[in-house]
């Protein structure tokens, strides 16, 4: 138990080190989204209060762009990147190949997942061919209802969280971000090498 906490800070400090938001058990939000996220952020009044580091991910099922159905909870033991984007945000597009590059370099751990949940409310095909132009080969799913967005409280895009083994988020950042870092990288290394999935 000692060992799991320890590998858990290890990777948050990491984390912090790399510059991302990481709010680790608390209720805090991360600071105030750049002003070229602004445009994307909702404003409306949240009773619900945001989704903190230390909690358990709400699960959902989506579907991927070739009509697979993909579960949260199905990927439990895993370490799970979730982004939340759409192909109309800039900041979305900006990050995207960063991730592309994190997806390259983690590729071969069967425990990491690459999740990027699009909001788009057009029909799986615009979003296909535009996964396909950039060339990006993480899972896409399609939530044109913004289910995952309500769940995990999203104020704009894009918004990532970082999902332990034991399908607690361990990190959030919200805003575009550099994730082809090598701290990112060694980070989401440490978190896989907790074997711990419960």
């Amino acid at each position: 138990m000692a060992s799991r906490a320890t590998k858990t800070n290890l990777a948050a400090v990491a984390l912090v080190v790399a510059g991302l938001t990481i709010v680790v058990a608390s209720r805090m939000r991360s600071p105030a989204l750049e002003p070229a996220q602004q445009a994307a952020t909702s404003t409306a009044p949240d009773d619900n209060g945001p989704v903190a580091a230390g909690e358990k991910a709400a699960g959902f099922t989506l579907q991927d762009l070739n009509g697979r159905t993909v579960s949260l909870d199905k990927l439990r033991g895993k370490v799970v990147f979730l982004n939340v984007w759409a192909t109309w945000c800039g900041p979305c597009r900006e990050e995207m190949p960063s991730m592309e590059k994190l997806y390259e370099d983690m590729q071969g751990n069967k425990d990491f997942v690459m999740l990027a949940v699009s909001q788009d409310t057009q029909n799986a095909s615009y979003v296909a061919a535009f996964v396909r132009k950039h060339g990006f080969h993480f899972d896409v799913l399609l939530d044109p209802d913004n289910k995952v967005a309500e769940a995990y409280d999203v104020s704009g895009v894009p918004e990532t969280f970082i999902i332990g083994r034991d399908g607690r988020i361990v990190a959030h950042h919200s805003g575009a971000f550099d994730w082809s870092q090598a701290d990112i990288r060694d980070s989401i290394e440490e978190l896989l090498n907790d074997t711990q999935k419960t």
